[in-house]
């Protein structure tokens, strides 16, 4: 007795029909994480020493957008408007843009355990800015002016996409991504990172030191309007500009010449993936300080759920980085309240275990 083969016809049409399913999926993902992100974003705002329940925090803010000034006075509306918005919309951007970076990076290596924070590139970008704050410092010493914050974003943006350029030099070889020489050389790479950036802490002076210190732990305490809007127009284009790579990172996942073949621009690809991740960890270090495994956690959390097609992945990666940024801002906020908590050491109380976790489940990746 022998079996019929499905008709093409049938095949085709689960064919349609699988696609269908998974980007209605994808959508239904999409949305249901903006709502929550939108929800998180009200109740991280009334959270902190002075507590503002979600109901007035909304009210604030629908007030400011309609330009109703009655309902625009007390002390709730300027820690809300002058304080915790301006902190919280930081915390969305500088998430988005780690996670983002994290899948990206994921997606040029061809492994998830890349990640901006663990290869050495965050570090780069640290010592970019911290040797902005101190010898810009010197710098000027002499003359009336000040730093202008705008060059640290410009200075972390260097120091990260040098630091990005020579991981990708150092492990690949012959069009081949070698995990284990990846990081080990980020290792190699923040380590370095490291010893210049103590040797600038050593010769800072009190003002200069609690800034470094502020960039090594990370913190979104420093959030400022001003602050904001310098970050915001670097971060913002780039999230709009990733998904554009999501076809030619799919190509990837094949191998660098099979994605040649089928027409994909491998090395423009590269290019301005490389570019768009230093933009991204130079503004996010700058603004942020250093906030790790953000990049490892989100992307690989999105891929077991909806796969590892980038056209969804990146997206969901912006939310979910956004949402875990502010949820850990949250975290900082309150539990040693009033005083505040940096929020890299959340993040890496959440990231260390997930990313032993992800090594003992996925050793087989690491190549020698």
């Amino acid at each position: 007795m022998t079996l019929a083969a499905p008709s093409p016809t049938v095949a085709t049409t689960s064919l349609t029909t699988l696609i269908a399913s998974r980007r209605r999926s994808g959508l239904l993902a999409v949305a249901g994480l903006t709502l929550a992100c939108l929800l998180l974003t009200v109740v991280a705002i009334g959270q902190g020493a002075i507590a503002i329940a979600p109901g007035r925090v909304a009210e604030i803010l629908m007030a400011r957008l309609t330009g109703d000034t009655s309902l625009l006075e007390g002390r709730d509306v300027l820690v809300v408007l002058n304080i915790r918005l301006p902190r919280v919309l930081l915390g969305l951007l500088v998430g988005a843009a780690l996670a983002v970076s994290g899948a990206l990076m994921q997606g040029l290596f061809r492994n998830p355990l890349a990640d901006p924070g663990l290869v050495g590139v965050s570090s780069g970008a640290g010592l970019a800015a911290a040797t902005t704050i101190v010898l810009g410092d010197r710098f000027l010493a002499g003359t009336m002016m000040k730093l202008p914050f705008a060059a640290l974003p410009v200075g972390a943006f260097c120091g990260g996409l040098i630091t990005t350029l020579a991981l990708y030099l150092i492990a690949t070889r012959g069009g081949r991504t070698s995990v284990a020489t990846m990081l080990l050389a980020g290792v190699a790479l923040g380590a370095m990172a490291g010893a210049l950036t103590g040797l600038l802490s050593f010769i800072s002076d009190d003002r200069q030191l609690r800034d470094l210190t502020f960039w090594s732990l990370g913190s979104l305490g420093g959030a400022s309007w001003t602050k904001l809007s310098v970050v915001a127009p670097i971060i913002l284009p780039l999230l709009l500009l990733m998904p554009l790579l999501a076809r030619g990172l799919n190509g990837l996942m094949l191998g660098e010449a099979e994605a040649y073949h089928l027409g994909i621009p491998v090395q423009r690809i590269k290019a301005l993936a490389i570019l768009l991740v230093a933009l991204a960890v130079g503004a996010s270090v700058a603004s942020a300080g250093m906030v790790g495994f953000v990049g490892i956690v989100v992307p690989h959390l999105i891929r077991l759920s909806v796969g590892p097609d980038h056209r969804l992945l990146l997206p969901l990666s912006a939310l979910g980085g956004a949402m875990l940024l502010v949820g850990a801002d949250i975290v900082a906020r309150l539990i040693v309240v009033p005083a505040e908590l940096p929020i890299g050491i959340v993040t890496a109380t959440i990231g260390a275990p997930f990313f032993l976790w992800l090594l003992l489940r996925r050793t087989s990746l690491i190549d020698v």
